[in-house]
């Protein structure tokens, strides 16, 4: 699978009409962010969820992979790590969907922190549009290029914390203001109390918007205004 393997569930009711696959953060691996699948499939029970192991081992962690080294957040770092990964996942995508013959628009990309960075840079630049691109505490990375390089407008969901001290919650506004430049529908939702976490707020509205998304529901989006708002 291209050097990429990891847990999968399959889908609560016969055969997968929809694809699921999560991008784990920095240090974790496919195992941790799988768990995410019970959750999700209440709301998706003809999906598919994949969770693949991110292609670098990460020194000192034991069982934890990396998308790219990231020693420090800062935007030079970030682009060019999501710049050398990006490949990776796209024929991940390709493969997975090739697999179980579904085309990119039942396929949404969920990421969570790193895997943000990873799902919303790949997931943009992608010429067939994805159905739904999910990112939890992350943000956008080669932002001031995405403009010039965006290849589909994906419905786009963001969720962070306030109180996550990893990513700071004023990335989630970065990143929202940077996908309206770009004419990339966004909705976004600020959980108070959070940290560098996923709650279960957090799930039941990925849930409601993939849920939304992967029907249809959700694509010809306008344009989003400077702060749109996940409801």
């Amino acid at each position: 699978m291209f050097g990429l393997e990891g847990p999968r569930v399959p889908p609560r009711s016969g055969k997968p009409a929809k694809l699921v696959i999560l991008c784990h953060g920095y240090g974790s691996n496919g195992e941790d962010l799988i768990g995410l699948a019970p959750y999700f499939a209440k709301a998706l029970p003809d999906a598919v969820f994949v969770s693949p192991n991110a292609p670098e081992p990460v020194p000192g962690y034991a069982g934890g992979h990396q998308w790219f080294p990231l020693t420090r957040l800062d935007p030079v770092t970030t682009a060019a790590g999501v710049r050398g990964a990006g490949p990776v996942l796209d024929r991940f995508i390709d493969s997975e969907l090739t697999r179980y013959g579904l085309p990119p628009s039942a396929c949404a990309l969920v990421g969570f922190s790193q895997g943000t960075m990873m799902a919303l840079h790949v997931g943009l630049r992608r010429k067939e549009p994805l159905g739904a691109v999910l990112g939890y505490s992350g943000i956008l990375a080669a932002m001031e290029a995405l403009p010039k390089e965006i290849a589909s407008r994906p419905p786009v969901a963001l969720v962070h914390g306030d109180r996550d001290e990893v990513i700071p919650p004023q990335a989630l506004f970065m990143t929202a203001e940077g996908l309206a430049a770009a004419g990339v529908p966004c909705l976004w939702r600020l959980c108070k109390g959070a940290g560098h976490t996923i709650t279960e707020d957090a799930l039941a509205l990925g849930g409601r918007f993939l849920k939304g998304a992967l029907s249809g529901r959700y694509r010809g989006w306008a344009a989003p205004q400077r702060k749109p708002r996940l409801s």
